[in-house]
């Protein structure tokens, strides 16, 4: 096979990344990240905690600026660049006009937050997603079957009708809304394809039932107008090929083919390597542990889930999504706004620290949780503070908090049968804090490999570009080639771990009581005064 080269572009929570890899050995020749310039750190905040937002205008500035700052630093021709993949964050919805142009771009709604992309963790649907959930449970039950049972805040209609409520001049003027991982293959190529993993996972979408919820469900909700695709695809499709506007502004060839868009961790995943038994944590502002399943092989629902979606991770498979709502951004919360010192100070104080040495114990919901409880309105917990409790303690546990979710998930996904046979992380944190995945080895009692990859999200966007271009006939073939992990592997050492044997009960413990028992009322009600002393 000649040298030739495909695109991965990776548009993450603060910034946008653009990968060139070559397609025989996985090789990664150039790599370009901007962070977004609109908002704090590319997010857009408000006085509501529950608001994040970002202006679609970075999605395509940051897309010109790091192709061509790739292409540049890979000094190859751009008739080598073969084909390209997209990944974003999700679910990161906006409202478009009838030529998909965002209403962000029109100058009636250029101030509106409204108007702006919704980003993945905005949560100021909360209400809408329990009056989904409800309906569901009231309606069509088996839209909640394959996700989790429960609809999260995090997720697409929960935002459009948080929307409608609260901005209905904007909701009246947008023709459509499109998921972020949609809408920059359609920019690119000029043509629209809604892709399966975010319909799947976060617009109960399922083609047993149709596709998307039907008429009278959305209806129900004051959403029947909604326009959604008749027909979501896989990654294994191409969305059509790059137009000759987008080749004069990167200096890419027109016609290269374009992947489906899909999620960065899906996507993560697939440059992870992930196979049946494989599952795939990527880590990083939040977390997302995926597996897949073969289509055919019997499969539970899994309560709790982020949903289980064929195609939605490979083709030919079932993906299961779970995660957490913040594991990296509960550390740089510590760091940014506790002021306790850099995140190398904090790690090096941590690793000093035995298991049980600081008495501990935290909870990792400081932007709720995502699985196994899918709600939102819980929050943050540190127990066994003390007058000579040190930051480097605190940090250590919290570390630890993020350690017991993950073993949370693990245990979830072997409940109902999918059983995990090996772990491959990926992510900044996976990627360069050697102590995180020291401590989820201790805490798991299970190896943890990493991958070969520093950009595995982007990678995966690559494989995709690589697939819909020709170079390998699947996904497996291109998987084969182009993915691997590190010959570092982190394993449980015995004596750490029959601690945290000790501490993962004390864990569920509290995991349980503030999540669904006696106390479970106690972090809410705490928001209600909070949003009462705000108004």
């Amino acid at each position: 096979m000649s040298a030739t080269y495909t695109i991965g572009l990776d548009y993450g929570t603060n910034t946008v990344r653009c990968l060139i890899v070559d397609v025989r050995n996985g090789r990664e020749i150039a790599t370009a990240v901007w962070e977004y310039s609109h908002g704090t750190h590319g997010v857009i905040l408000s006085r509501d905690p529950n608001l994040a937002r970002q202006h679609p205008a970075d999605y395509l500035t940051g897309a010109e600026i790091v192709i061509k700052k790739a292409l540049r630093q890979a000094r190859i021709k751009p008739s080598q660049i073969t084909g390209i993949g997209v990944d974003t964050t999700g679910s990161t919805p906006l409202p478009v006009d009838a030529n998909g142009r965002p209403l962000a771009f029109d100058k009636r709604f250029s101030k509106n937050l409204a108007a702006m992309a919704w980003l993945w963790k905005d949560h100021t649907g909360i209400a809408e997603a329990g009056e989904i959930t409800a309906l569901a449970k009231q309606m069509r039950p088996h839209y909640l079957a394959k996700c989790g049972g429960t609809y999260s805040s995090e997720w697409f209609f929960s935002k459009v009708l948080h929307c409608k409520r609260t901005a209905p001049e904007v909701f009246d003027a947008a023709h459509r809304w499109v998921e972020c991982c949609d809408w920059i293959p359609a920019q690119l190529t000029g043509n629209f394809k809604a892709g399966v993993c975010a319909a799947g996972h976060k617009a109960m979408y399922n083609d047993d039932w149709g596709g998307y919820p039907d008429a009278e469900f959305l209806g129900k909700l004051g959403l029947a107008g909604l326009r959604l695709s008749k027909k979501a695809h896989t990654i294994a499709e191409s969305v059509g090929c790059l137009t000759g506007e987008w080749a004069k502004r990167t200096g890419l060839s027109a016609g290269i083919p374009v992947s489906v868009g899909a999620f960065d961790a899906h996507l993560g995943a697939v440059g992870s390597g992930i196979a049946p038994g494989t599952l795939a944590k990527i880590i990083g502002t939040s977390s997302c542990d995926m597996m897949v399943v073969p289509v055919g092989q019997p499969l539970a629902d899994i309560p709790g889930l982020c949903g289980i979606v064929n195609g939605s991770i490979l083709p030919g498979h079932y993906g299961l999504e779970a995660g957490q709502s913040a594991v990296g951004d509960i550390f740089n919360w510590f760091v940014n706004y506790i002021k306790a010192g850099s995140h190398e100070e904090l790690t090096k104080a941590a690793a000093k620290l035995e298991p049980g040495e600081s008495g501990l114990l935290a909870l990792d919901w400081n932007n709720g949780n995502r699985t196994i409880l899918v709600d939102q309105r819980l929050t943050g917990l540190l127990i066994g503070q003390t007058l000579y409790t040190t930051t480097g303690e605190i940090y250590r546990a919290l570390i630890e908090a993020s350690a017991f979710g993950a073993l949370t998930i693990i245990n979830r996904f072997e409940e109902y049968g999918a059983n995990v046979e090996q772990i491959i992380n990926c992510g900044g944190i996976a990627e360069k804090n050697p102590l995180v995945m020291q401590i989820y080895a201790d805490v798991t009692g299970r190896p943890m490999k990493v991958s070969r990859s520093g950009q595995t999200c982007a990678l995966g966007a690559a494989i995709a570009g690589a697939v819909v271009a020709g170079a390998h006939k699947s996904y497996a073939d291109a998987q084969r080639a182009m993915t691997g992990v590190k010959a570092k592997v982190f394993k449980p050492n015995p004596k750490a771990h029959a601690v945290y044997q000790q501490l993962y009960p004390l864990y569920r413990q509290l995991h349980d009581a503030f999540g669904i028992g006696s106390e479970q009322n106690v972090m809410k009600k705490l928001i209600e005064i909070r949003q009462a002393a705000r108004t």
